[in-house]
């Protein structure tokens, strides 16, 4: 099987991975990683959504630390959406 796409070596290895193991969840972040993952009818969650199932399991206490984290190495997650995501973690 082939991936026609120029994703990168991990992006390509996890959605061969994940169709060879009829997984019901794939984990990548990337844009292009995600589109071609739907495209290949792969369910995508990415690191926001994995912190946002753990504070719902009561894994995390906070999910705001975290992103302040993410934010501080260079990570960029624009004003609208870490307000979106406060907003579905029940934070302010």
């Amino acid at each position: 099987m082939q991936i026609q796409f120029k994703l990168d070596l991990g992006e390509a290895a996890t959605i061969i991975l994940a169709e060879e193991l009829k997984a019901n969840r794939v984990l990548i972040d990337e844009k292009l990683g995600r589109k071609v993952a739907q495209s290949r009818n792969l369910p995508v969650t990415g690191t926001i959504g994995l912190l946002l199932i753990a504070k719902k399991k009561g894994i995390i206490i906070e999910v705001k630390p975290i992103l302040e984290q993410f934010l501080s190495q260079g990570k960029r997650i624009s004003p609208i959406l870490y307000q979106e995501i406060l907003g579905m973690a029940e934070e302010s």
